[in-house]
Formats: C-alpha cells, structure tokens, sequence
C-alpha cells in the first residue's frame, strides 16, 4: 500500500477557511493552497482582498490561487493585474470560458506573455486543454486544472483523460496539471500513478491521509468497534426473539 511518504505528486490544500489554512500550513507536505469565490461565500468572506492578504500572511512561502471573478475579459484582466501584484507566490485563476462559452484564450495568453502566473481552471476536455496550452507563453510557469472529480461525476473515468492532458502539455515544460475537485482519498493515489503534477484537495479527504497504508482486517474491526459503541451510546434494543431450534 501507498505511504504518504511515497507519494511523487504535490499536495495543494483546497479551501477558504483560515483556521483550516493555518493548519495545513503547519504540515510540511501541503506545498501549496487554492481557493474560489463559491468556498469563500461559503465561509462568509465579504472582503476578498483582506481575505487574501490573510491568507498571505499566513502562507507566505508557498502558491496560493486566488480567482478572478469578472465575467469580461477586460475586467478579468485589471483583476488578474490587481491579484498578481498581491505577492510573488500568487497564482491567478482564470476560468477557462466566460459564462457566455467564450474561450479565454487571447487572455491566457496576454497575461501569459506578461508573466502572469496562472492557473487556468474549470477545464473539462482535452481540446481545452490543448487550446491553453498553445496560448500559454513557453517561459512562463504556469497551472491547468483539470476537473477530474466532476468528469466522474459524469460516469466517466477521469484517469484516461489526465494521462492525455500531461502528454498534450509536454509542448509547455513550465506548465504543471492540478487534479482539481478530487472526492475521495483514492483520486490522489490515482493522481501520483497517472504522473499529475499537483492535485488539490479539501481538508476533509486530506485528513484522510492517516489511513494510507494502514490494514484492512484492523480497519474492519475499527469500524465494527465503530458501530458497538453507536449503537450502545444510542441505547438501541431490540426485543429477543426465541433461540433457532437445534436438531
């Protein structure tokens, strides 16, 4: 079985709850954080630049994404501008369309070319894939994340997918793929087997990562242990019926 310690690809922790980032900071193979505007409204963020600033403090030493949130390309770019200038270790998310599915191609690309570093997000297809990776400038690092999580969501196995995505990316060295939206503690396993670069997780599947490795007959009885003490501390009864006759 997979030790934590064996594990190639980087661990980026996935959320907007600063309790929860200073925690994952404190762990030394978290290598990296993201976020987005629908888990910042989750956790009641108003201000997303003092959010950020926060969060800077706190994580001053690895990447953090913070996203852009205009629907305007124009708009996107004064606000990939704004967060950029934020620190040298920000990442700006940029979606990889707008809400009317138009490609956000000429602006990956003159962000890219300004040394922007980017993280393009909400990619679904392997042609979405291929487009950002020609618009990214060749010696600018830069972020694809792949929504693996939601293509499964779909009945599809995301896995194929990720290996095409790293070979389409191989024309830009600088670029790393993220297995974004994972949902279970086997998508990381998966993720390092494939070759991704990064996957990013929230914390509650990061703090799964105790189980890795451990037995599955002592998990067994874990979890049977589990169930005994529920039911007791419930005070669950059931009325005896009589003994199965013997012959």
């Amino acid at each position: 079985m997979a030790k934590l310690s064996d594990l190639k690809v980087k661990i980026f922790a996935d959320g907007a709850d600063l309790a929860g980032i200073k925690a994952m900071y404190a762990k030394p193979w978290i290598k990296g954080f993201t976020t987005n505007p629908t888990l910042m409204r989750k956790v009641g963020i108003s201000d997303y630049k003092s959010f950020a600033s926060e969060v800077l403090r706190e994580v001053p030493d690895r990447p953090v994404s913070f996203e852009v949130f205009a629907d305007e390309f124009d708009e996107m770019a004064s606000q990939a501008l704004e967060i950029a200038s934020w620190g040298s270790n920000v990442n700006v998310k940029i979606p990889v369309t707008n809400t009317k599915r138009q490609f956000s191609g000429p602006l990956i690309r003159r962000l890219s070319e300004a040394g922007v570093q980017l993280n393009v997000t909400v990619v679904m297809t392997l042609e979405q894939v291929t487009a950002i990776t020609e618009a990214l400038a060749a010696g600018t690092p830069a972020i694809i994340s792949v929504f693996a999580g939601r293509i499964a969501d779909t009945g599809v196995d995301p896995v194929p997918v990720m290996r095409e995505a790293l070979k389409i990316m191989r024309a830009k060295p600088k670029a790393e793929l993220i297995w974004a939206s994972p949902r279970e503690l086997l998508n990381i396993i998966q993720a390092d087997e494939v070759g991704c670069h990064i996957i990013t997780a929230t914390n509650d599947i990061l703090n799964k990562l105790s189980l890795l490795g451990k037995d599955h007959a002592a998990y067994s009885l874990d979890t049977v242990e589990m169930f005994y003490r529920d039911a007791s501390a419930a005070g669950y009864t059931i009325p005896c019926a009589p003994p199965i006759a013997t012959t």
